[in-house]
């Protein structure tokens, strides 16, 4: 029979009531005396069997279930929730070290894990979060204050997956060309979730140089090194109780790789300098336009690390995908920059719609807004034209007509290899420089100009 545990605190209304399942009866009780103080009511049950004739008769706003069950696998469990009672969330006790059975479990949906011997600290954080979650909402509702605009379905998918992961606290890992809006999404993810109030830290993993890496992730103690005169916070403290958002992840180098994988499973980091670790609640999210698998293929890209990020992929479509949402995207980009000029947003003609929608953007939405921005400080009417965008012919720019009939990768390839050429003649061969003109690190620009065969 479960345990009912009807202590809550008086004044505050129906208390909020918990699923705990676990066979052990020492857990059972920890977990419902943890929750008494939290004011909430508990129904402790010991096997999956139990768990479900409670749920077919109770409503629930968090389930929390060991992964071992005498009659089955707290998998089945989480499985099961996500098909009968979507919007509950559910998180998973797993056994000290089982990263499989963690990334498991958040795979098949689950809200978050807790690792045996249960912290109480990660434990309380994790049923406040959980508790705390937005009311869930149509797919798409959101789409016109996030500014991830359009009714493409590729745009749609984005959006319906933005709402089901934000409701999560599983790592996502952002795929998608420069300049798709992966930020965004990650935003949007931060946004929509149970950590919307905290804060959302995005690092650019490109942009840190290598040496500082460890104390810019970990903070450091004072005196740790020359030039540490106080304590100073890292990125994982910055982001505690929020998101960490880390850009271009696949420019991380390898010992850093094995470091933030630890930080990761363990919920826990030591700064620069410190003999002890300090436990940090931190949801992570990574982007980066490179191929993750084949750079662990290549030795360049931790497979356990990877594993680790790769709980949810969420692909930004490139522009060329969404053609018939650039109408909406360029009104609302003008909307935003015009006012900035001292100009009201001019309307796009005909021709400069027609003209915008069969250009290739091989720069995405980023691309799309440098080419407004230029045509509204040259149009010379009211209005911009075609003449205004300055835009090539509908072809991809650097691909020669003789290329036409080649595969995409080659298409994208004479792209790449004629943006960078073009930036090595602006910058002198300063490849720094030339790095800097085109967005990317310069360790990015070293990597692309070998696969290229750009090297001398």
């Amino acid at each position: 029979m479960p345990i009912k545990n009807e202590r809550h605190l008086r004044g505050h209304g129906e208390g909020k009531r918990v699923l705990v399942v676990d066979d052990e009866a020492d857990i059972r009780e920890l977990l419902d005396l943890t929750l008494a103080r939290m004011g909430l009511l508990a129904d402790c049950v010991g096997s999956l069997a139990e768990a479900r004739r409670m749920l077919a008769s109770q409503r629930y706003q968090l389930c929390l279930t060991d992964m071992r069950l005498p009659d089955g696998e707290g998998l089945d469990l989480v499985r099961h929730i996500a098909e009968t009672v979507a919007d509950l969330p559910v998180a998973v006790i797993t056994a000290h070290g089982s990263t499989e059975n963690a990334v498991s479990a958040l795979k098949a949906g689950a809200f978050d894990y807790i690792a045996k011997p249960v912290s109480l600290e990660q434990l309380r954080g994790m049923v406040k979060s959980a508790l705390d979650l937005p009311n869930p909402h149509p797919a798409g509702d959101a789409g016109g204050e996030s500014g991830l605009l359009g009714d493409s379905p590729a745009i749609e998918q984005v959006r319906g997956l933005i709402d089901r992961v934000a409701r999560s606290q599983a790592p996502v890992h952002i795929t998608g060309e420069s300049g798709s809006g992966k930020e965004l999404a990650a935003r949007l993810i931060h946004k929509l979730g149970a950590r919307r109030d905290r804060a959302f830290v995005p690092v650019n993993c490109g942009a840190i140089p290598e040496n500082l890496m460890e104390s810019e992730f970990f903070g450091y103690r004072k005196g740790a090194f020359t030039g540490a005169s106080d304590d100073r916070e890292g990125f994982f403290q910055a982001a505690d109780g929020g998101t960490l958002f880390l850009d271009e992840v696949a420019e991380l180098p390898l010992a850093m790789q094995v470091k933030l994988l630890r930080a990761i499973q363990e919920k826990r980091v030591r700064k620069v300098g410190a003999t002890g670790e300090e436990s940090v609640d931190v949801r992570v999210i990574c982007a980066t336009h490179q191929d993750l698998r084949a750079l662990v293929e290549q030795g360049r890209f931790r497979q356990d690390l990877f594993y680790r990020l790769n709980v949810i992929e969420l692909r930004m479509p490139a522009l060329r995908e969404c053609r018939d949402d650039i109408p909406a995207l360029a009104r609302n980009i003008l909307e935003r920059l015009a006012p900035i000029a001292g100009l009201a947003p001019p309307p796009l003609t005909a021709a400069a719609l027609a003209a915008l929608q069969s250009y290739p953007f091989p720069g995405n939405v980023r691309e799309l807004e440098n080419v407004l921005e230029r045509a509204l400080a040259l149009m010379t009417g009211d209005s911009i034209d075609a003449v205004d965008l300055n835009l090539a012919p509908a072809q991809m720019p650097g691909i020669p007509a003789s290329t036409a009939g080649g595969s995409l990768q080659d298409h994208l390839d004479h792209v790449e290899r004629q943006a960078i050429l073009d930036a090595l003649n602006q910058s002198n061969n300063n490849r720094t420089a030339a790095a800097r003109l085109l967005g990317v690190t310069f360790r990015s620009l070293r990597y692309r100009m070998a696969r290229l065969g750009m090297n001398e």
